[in-house]
């Protein structure tokens, strides 16, 4: 009874390997060695900060947090850590620092959320400025500029 479920496995095995490009020409015995690095497949590659944005040195000081799918079905852990960082409505972004504690928490849940770096196009906003600003769905911190009266001239005739 084992050996027939070593061979469904080994079965399935070269089923699946024969899907992933680039090994087509290469005998199962070799790409099973090709699979046996697999510390190899979840290291991060050269590019990903740049395809994924952000510099790796200067890491980005607030993320932009928004839950994008729902809770209901998903384990009572996970709906726990949705609440605690307050995003219990759907597409509403919120606030949280980029520190080792919350990042743990938001990696239980990333099937639920988007991450985004907080931008800030026109700078760091002066507590003048704090009442009109609004945050774009892109992590953008955006300051709406009001217009101030001008002054009028005199008209002298």
């Amino acid at each position: 009874e084992f050996k027939r479920d070593v061979k469904v496995l080994e079965r399935i095995q070269r089923k699946v390997t024969k899907l992933v490009k680039g090994l087509e020409g290469i005998s199962y015995e070799e790409q099973l060695r090709t699979f046996s690095g697999r510390e190899k497949v979840f290291q991060p590659q050269p590019g990903d900060h740049e395809k994924y944005g952000g510099d790796p040195e200067q890491p980005h000081k607030i993320h932009v947090i928004t839950r994008i799918k729902s809770v209901v079905g998903r384990p009572y852990w996970e709906k726990k850590i949705i609440k605690d960082l307050g995003l219990n409505k759907a597409h509403q972004p919120r606030l949280h620092k980029n520190i080792p504690s919350v990042n743990s928490r938001l990696k239980v849940v990333k099937h639920l959320i988007r991450i985004q770096p907080l931008k800030l196009p026109y700078g760091l906003p002066t507590e003048e400025e704090m009442s009109d600003t609004f945050l774009t769905s892109n992590g953008e911190l955006v300051i709406k500029r009001h217009l101030k009266p001008v002054k009028q001239k005199e008209i002298k005739s």
